[in-house]
Formats: C-alpha cells, structure tokens, sequence
C-alpha cells in the first residue's frame, strides 16, 4: 500500500548546499519515499526516522536518517508522523561496528602480548641473567612466599631447621649431583605447612613442604620429587617462569591500574607456588629426574610411585598432584618412570633409615 502526503512547503537539505529543495512525499513498503524536484528519489527505511527539535518555532517538523548526520528533511504535514514509528526513539551509535573491532582488535593484541611475546622474551632473557641476580631474585620470591603462607599475618613461615634433617637432605642432594656436581648450585629448605607440595624458584632454590614429606610412604618418593624440582633448576624453567609471569602481570597491571603492585606480589606468588610448566619443561624434568635417580642407584619407579600414591590418596586436583597435573598426562608420565626400571639392576634406598626419619622430624 502506498500513502501519499501533501508536500506543500515540505523540503529537503542534503548537507551539502544551503538551499532547499521541494519534495512530494510517499510511503510504501516500510520507506519514506522523497522525490526531489530533479526526478531523483530518495528512500528512508520508516524504522531509521527521527524528530529533531524544531528550533525556530515553526509549524513544521523535522526529520533525519539515522545513518546520515547531514541531511534534513523539513515536512508540514502532521499525518505523515504517525507512520513513522520511532520518531522519539534515541538513534543508535554511529561507528558501533567499527567500536567493536578496535575492541577486539585491542583484546588480540594485550592476548598476542601475553601469550607469545612476554613468553618470548622471556626464554630469551632467561639465559642472559647473572647467577647473582638470579639468586637475588630466588631470594627475594622466597620471602615473599613465606610471609604470604604465613597463617598468623606476624611472622614468615618457618624454615623447618632440624640439624640432622639438613644433613640428610644435603647428603641426598650430593648423592644425585653425583658426576653433574650440580649440588654447589642448590639449595634445599622445608617450610612448616601442612601443603603437599614442592616447587622450584630462580637461582637454585627448591622448597619442599612438611605436607609432603608427611604424605610421602617412602624416602624414595621424596628423593623423586626432589630430582624432578632439581631438574627445573638445571633447565631455568623457574627464571623463565617467574620473568613470564611477571611480564604478564606488568601488562595487566598497565590495563586494570595496578601500578602499586600489590595484588600483582600475591598474584606471582601464587603462579609460582603451583607453577605449571610448559609439557617440554615437565617431560623435561621427569627424565632429569629419571637419569639422576638411575645414575645414583635409586629406583626411577620412584617418580611413578609417588605420582600413583598421591593420586589414589588425595585425588587428581589437590596438592602435589595438582602440581603435577600439566600435561603429559599423569599415566603418561607413571608409565615412563616405570619404563625407566632396569630389572636386572638391584637398586638401593635413597637413604637410611635413620637419615629418613630425621627427615620426618625436620620441623621438630
């Protein structure tokens, strides 16, 4: 159905030339339909239609296309509005599409940040910091994990300091160094915390937790978990970990405005507690791990024990296990390490037995 309008004293500005141009005016299949004086006719979608204030008082109406921010169309008849129906409806945003792709475009660009450049960097700054201020940095990334363990809010959380203790454990870590001599280069403590947990941090430090010790249904499984967190120092997967985590929080903290840095300590702490290595890193420190325990006579099934025990006792998502968890997957990886038995070998403990329980005692 077409409608027509009376026109008289209707006209149309295009934006472009200040004079106004006469118009008749139709409706038919949802468009305002305005033909100019010069036979060309112009089609307005009813629903893209809008009242602007008439500014000068008139008698008449005006009305714009959404889409156009220049043209007018000045109309006198009043019958003609009631066939258009969003007159008062406020007009989209102009350039809505092109908003939304600078979003994600800009969302593409903090990820390729965060993903693949920070990551980038990082493995490649990891070989070029010295020994020193990558001591300095295990040094300073300990603390602040002891004060954020700490349950009491006082005091950092206590390095368990069992004389005996000690010596056994550094008597373990000389007995894998063997030939490698990497044992000048690592330096093992126990924290007081029930967590089931062991990790690795720059400049040779591995943390092992009382948790673990006290889960642990063997001394082999013990010297297991010590020979893969040592396999991560041997590789720098700490360095490269903590330079790629901090990289990522730097970026965050420009986005969200954590320039102070508080949530971004907690924050690495936290990433570096439960680090989860890339699948290379962790194949990689499994057959460290493997090798050192073989090497100093001690059953590489250990790695494979320890795995099946803690899984069967606390789950798949829990403490030790959780940080176990990257992949390869977990039967994956207690398949290789029993791979790794020699049946013809005769393996010995990994120590004695009272060197074991001074270990269990380390915290007393």
């Amino acid at each position: 159905m077409s409608l027509g309008f009376d026109g008289f004293g209707s006209a149309y500005f295009d934006g472009d030339s200040p004079e106004p141009q006469e118009v008749s005016l139709h409706i038919a299949a949802g468009m305002l339909q305005i033909g100019l004086d010069d036979g060309v006719t112009l089609r307005w979608p009813v629903e893209e239609v809008r009242q602007l204030p008439d500014l000068a008082g008139k008698s008449g109406t005006v009305l714009r296309r959404t889409i156009d921010p220049l043209a007018r169309l000045y109309v006198t008849d009043k019958t003609l509005l009631r066939h258009l129906p969003h007159l008062t409806r406020r007009a989209p945003p102009k350039g809505r599409g092109r908003l939304a792709a600078w979003a994600v475009a800009a969302v593409g660009a903090v990820a390729v940040q965060i993903f693949v450049l920070v990551p980038l960097l990082a493995d490649n700054l990891a070989g070029f910091i010295p020994p020193e201020g990558e001591r300095a940095l295990g040094e300073a990334t300990f603390g602040q994990i002891r004060e954020a363990l700490d349950e009491t809010g006082l005091n950092p959380l206590e390095i368990c300091e069992g004389a005996d203790g000690i010596a056994a454990i550094d008597a373990l870590v000389t007995r894998l160094s063997a030939e490698r001599d990497f044992s000048r280069d690592v330096t093992v403590s126990v924290l007081d915390h029930k967590m089931i947990n062991a990790f690795a941090l720059p400049g040779g430090f591995v943390v092992l937790f009382r948790g673990l010790i006290d889960a642990a249904e063997g001394p082999d499984e013990v010297a297991a978990v010590l020979a893969h967190e040592i396999g991560h120092v041997v590789s720098s997967d700490p360095t490269r970990h903590a330079l790629r985590s901090a990289g990522s929080i730097g970026v965050l903290g420009l986005l969200f405005g954590d320039f102070a840095g508080g949530a971004a300590v907690l924050f690495l702490t936290e990433r570096l507690i439960s680090a989860q290595y890339s699948q290379a890193a962790e194949t990689g420190a499994d057959e460290f791990a493997h090798g050192v325990l073989a090497q100093a006579g001690i059953n590489p099934g250990a790695l494979g024990d320890m795995f099946a025990s803690m899984k069967a006792k606390h789950g798949d998502a829990e403490g030790v296990v959780a940080h176990f968890l990257s992949h390869p997957s977990l039967g994956q990886r207690i398949a290789a390490s029993q791979a790794m038995v020699d049946e013809d070998i005769e393996y010995t403990p990994s120590m004695s037995d009272e060197e074991w329980t001074a270990i269990q005692q380390i915290c007393e």
